[in-house]
């Protein structure tokens, strides 16, 4: 059984650190390495691997000075991404053991071309893709890579806990209330995150089965998300009011 802390970073980013029971650790998309390092010297810990999900240096800054600290140390990314450190280049389909847990790599492209998640132990680091009751911008890929990748997760069991890189949750909702007002599991969920992050605490992980409840990226097939586009789109079908909903919130 794995553990997992979030070492806060910049404004809003997390970096994920996975530990095992012998003082080992792995750090997720390590933006920053002096909020890391000062976590292991803190807790006496190792760091074994750095797990990438894609490029934007916001999720990679850290690692030249993590790799110069810890120079065995393996640096799992995407093949596909321009990331120079990396020292274990991975592709969807791929598997990682992590302290005796198999991790299986996926596809996630959309926000970036090649963005990859990791899932296994229940667990999924998704980085930039799936946020609490949103979703990543569409920066290089299309919206149609994007919406299939979240489909891919969704696929995932309900219970899966899911480990996004930014604490984007209070506007997100707010966006998810303007989609679908009358949501009473998002109404619920909307209280408690006022609640926690009134008390400074983070609102992740979330799980899949809450996100298919207050996601509207996720609920494109239910009438009133698709009744709150049909001034945006005139297409009913999921991908149609995907694309506009990720537009309507660009600008939102």
């Amino acid at each position: 059984m794995l553990h997992i802390k979030s070492i806060p970073a910049f404004n809003d980013n997390y970096i994920w650190l996975i530990k095992n029971s012998d003082q080992r650790c792995a750090v997720v998309d390590p933006g920053d390495a002096a909020p890391v390092l000062a976590y292991l010297a803190q807790h006496e810990l190792v760091l074994d691997a750095i797990l990438i999900t894609h490029h934007h240096h916001d999720h990679i800054g850290g690692v030249p000075e993590l790799v110069r600290q810890f120079p065995h140390v393996d640096v799992v990314g995407p093949s596909k991404e321009p990331i120079p450190t990396l020292t274990h280049p991975v592709d969807g389909g791929d598997q990682i053991e992590l302290f005796d847990e198999r991790f299986m790599v996926l596809d996630l492209p959309g926000h970036t071309l090649g963005h990859i998640g990791y899932v296994g132990d229940g667990k999924l680091f998704c980085g930039d893709v799936l946020f609490s009751a949103g979703c990543g911008r569409v920066f290089e890929g299309t919206m149609e890579q994007m919406f299939t990748s979240l489909n891919k997760l969704t696929s995932l069991p309900d219970e899966t806990e899911v480990y996004c890189a930014h604490e984007y949750t209070a506007s997100n909702i707010a966006f998810a209330m303007a989609v679908e007002p009358d949501n009473e599991q998002l109404q619920i969920y909307r209280d408690e995150v006022i609640r926690l992050r009134g008390q400074g605490k983070s609102t992740l992980p979330t799980t899949l089965q809450r996100e298919k409840w207050v996601n509207p990226f996720l609920r494109t097939q239910a009438s009133s998300v698709m009744k709150s586009v049909t001034n945006r789109t005139e297409q009913t079908d999921a991908l149609s009011v995907f694309s506009a909903l990720r537009e309507w919130k660009n600008e939102f």
